[in-house]
């Protein structure tokens, strides 16, 4: 269902309302005929500084997916991509598949995902043992490593920021995020993989491809990467990662 800024693709996208990169990485990436409408997912607490705060984050995203994808839908998008990224890896790859077909089941459209599209990323390639890292608390990155490793992929080493509140993960800094890829690098280690959607780290993750000579994959360049090409739509970009420059 496209439209005069969208004519070629028209994405819904979405978002938890604590979240203020997603839609500024989409729309900064500059794609030629294509535009975002962003349904919001209302986050009254976004405290996440342990394992229960984190639950009780995931609470209120379940709480109000509906209504984001109820506000997305009246855009007529012709493909739904879910913004946030925790909820997408939970309960491993069959958790993943079960997301995906409810959001499929309640939108009629295709489906994009944080988990899905970095298992595709990583397969186009041809990464195996990997080290991620986000903004999370244990628990969550318990479940990010259990998706990878049911996915095929072995996962050398997983960081967590542990970020007190949703909106914090938009303040961390470059330098930080900098510091973080050098502890996880090694050089028996394919691929780095950022999770975590409000973490502003694409631009970074292209610098950083270049100086570590490897695949630096920043979770909202994999999420467009798969929407755009899951969509048809082969346009290599610049500035955002190897994915969408020459995959």
């Amino acid at each position: 269902m496209t439209n005069a800024v969208g004519p070629r693709a028209v994405f819904g996208i979405i978002v938890p309302s604590t979240n203020t990169v997603v839609e500024h990485d989409y729309w900064s990436a500059r794609v030629p005929g294509v535009a975002f409408r962003a349904g919001s997912m209302h986050i009254p607490n976004p405290a996440m500084g342990d394992d229960a705060g984190f639950e009780a984050l995931l609470v209120q995203i379940r709480a109000s997916i509906d209504t984001a994808v109820r506000d997305a839908l009246t855009a007529e998008p012709d493909r739904m991509v879910m913004g946030m990224s925790a909820e997408t890896f939970w309960g491993g790859v069959e958790g993943n598949a079960a997301f995906e077909d409810r959001l499929r089941a309640r939108t009629g459209l295709p489906v994009t995902t944080g988990a899905g599209s970095c298992r595709a990323a990583l397969r186009e390639l041809g990464c195996h043992r990997i080290a991620v890292f986000s903004p999370y608390q244990p628990i969550a990155d318990r479940e990010v490593g259990r998706f990878f490793t049911e996915a095929g992929f072995d996962v050398a080493a997983i960081t967590g920021l542990r970020c007190p509140t949703a909106t914090d993960i938009a303040r961390v800094p470059s330098a930080r995020l900098r510091a973080v890829v050098a502890e996880l690098d090694a050089p028996d280690v394919d691929a780095i993989v950022q999770v975590g959607t409000n973490l502003s780290f694409v631009a970074l993750a292209d610098t950083l491809e270049e100086e570590l000579g490897k695949p630096v994959i920043a979770i909202n360049a994999a999420t467009l990467w798969h929407a755009l090409r899951s969509h048809g739509l082969p346009d290599q970009l610049p500035g955002a990662g190897r994915l969408l420059r020459s995959h």
